[in-house]
């Protein structure tokens, strides 16, 4: 199997597991989902993130792990479920933009270290 198919593999397996959220809570029956709203959940654990490495928290639901890992899961979960509720090739979208992340000149260290470059 490739990259790109155990990654929607994933996705489509993460979206199972959160079937509920698609689905209304009093019928039962599948519903149409926020697409801005999605994104800001998968921001505001990117948010929780941040904080957690800048108090050098320790995840309160997993107490044995950094609370930065558990909330960059939380956002690969919200990302995925999204990639899977939505029908989207994430997988096959991940792997052409990393092939064409490594050839592009503004990404090589000479430019980046060049007047204008890109230092992070």
């Amino acid at each position: 199997m490739q990259y790109a198919d155990l990654i929607n593999a994933l996705a489509a397996e993460i979206h199972r597991q959160n079937e509920q959220w698609w689905r209304d809570l009093e019928t039962g029956q599948p519903i149409k989902r926020n697409v801005g709203e999605l994104i800001a959940l998968m921001h505001s654990e990117l948010s929780e993130a941040l904080e957690a490495d800048r108090k050098g928290l320790m995840d309160d639901k997993l107490p044995h792990r950094n609370g930065i890992e558990v909330e960059l899961a939380d956002a690969v979960i919200r990302i995925l479920d999204a990639a899977g509720g939505l029908g989207l090739d994430i997988g096959g979208a991940l792997v052409e933009k990393l092939a064409y992340n490594h050839k592009r000149a503004d990404h090589k260290p000479e430019n980046r270290g060049k007047d204008g470059g890109k230092k992070y």
